[in-house]
């Protein structure tokens, strides 16, 4: 009897231990996710603060919280902060190297959320990857294709990579080349091009439209076209031009011709 009653004097503290262990971790837990959404939704928010603060400063928040549950766990069983510092203080040799990828993501992210290269919304290309970014935290940068399929690029791979951001700047220049036949005018196609350029307002006025003839081809003229743009107005200006253009050229009686040989006979 005396054993049963000093086990069960033994073993009563660190099941109540054991419960608080639970609940504490429970709360941490929720208490995380909970400050995290609410440091993200205040920071996006702002009008002046970039969205991609957010993501990282609500990640950083997250993972401070279930730190200092952990700690708040490990003194429940009497294990306090500083033994905890002097085993995390040993134990760094072993888990830098287990972990440097890791630790490289993380500080890659640093980098990427100090100089910001992109932001959360522009459409970019990383290592030959293009999406729009979706999400960019401590660890990962999470990007949505133009077919809507998610693509997760660890951040030490994304800061390592040559990087192109399509959305950087609010105009971008559109070029276009237009072959034609050597029989036909080439200041006709020309001037064709200007008039279908100039009636679409998307097009900016300055710089203004620019067409040349810069190659002759083998089979054809080539007509060089540049024009500016908004960024957002990029994709379907291009498709709309290509269409009017060949629509212009039918009606002004210009031919696109198709890649062909002349073949020249001499007589013997």
């Amino acid at each position: 009897m005396d054993t049963t009653m000093d086990q069960f004097y033994v073993y009563t503290p660190l099941i109540i231990n054991a419960v608080k262990a639970v609940i504490v971790l429970i709360i941490g837990w929720f208490l995380a996710g909970f400050l995290s959404r609410l440091v993200k939704n205040r920071i996006i928010s702002h009008p002046r603060i970039d969205d991609t603060i957010g993501g990282f400063a609500s990640s950083v928040v997250r993972w401070l919280v279930l730190l200092i549950t952990v700690i708040a766990i490990l003194q429940l069983f009497g294990i306090q902060a500083t033994s905890l510092v002097a085993v995390l203080g040993a134990g760094t040799l072993a888990i830098g190297l287990a972990l440097q990828g890791t630790l490289s993501d993380i500080a890659a992210g640093v980098m990427l959320i100090i100089f910001r290269p992109y932001k959360v919304g522009q459409f970019v290309d990383i290592g030959g990857t293009s999406g729009t970014v979706k999400d960019l935290n401590i660890f990962i940068t999470e990007l949505a294709t133009p077919d809507n399929i998610q693509v997760i690029v660890p951040n030490g791979q994304a800061w390592g990579q040559i990087l192109t951001n399509y959305s950087a700047h609010s105009t971008r220049r559109l070029d276009l080349t237009f072959g034609i036949d050597y029989d036909d005018d080439a200041d006709k196609a020309m001037q064709i091009i200007l008039d279908v350029a100039n009636a679409d307002e998307r097009i900016h006025k300055s710089p203004e439209p620019w067409v040349r003839l810069t190659n002759l081809g083998d089979s054809s003229v080539d007509l060089s076209t540049r024009l500016w743009c908004n960024s957002s107005d990029y994709f379907e200006l291009k498709c709309h031009m290509l269409k009017a253009v060949k629509e212009a050229f039918d009606a002004g009686g210009i031919s696109i011709p198709y890649p062909h040989s002349v073949e020249i006979q001499k007589a013997g």
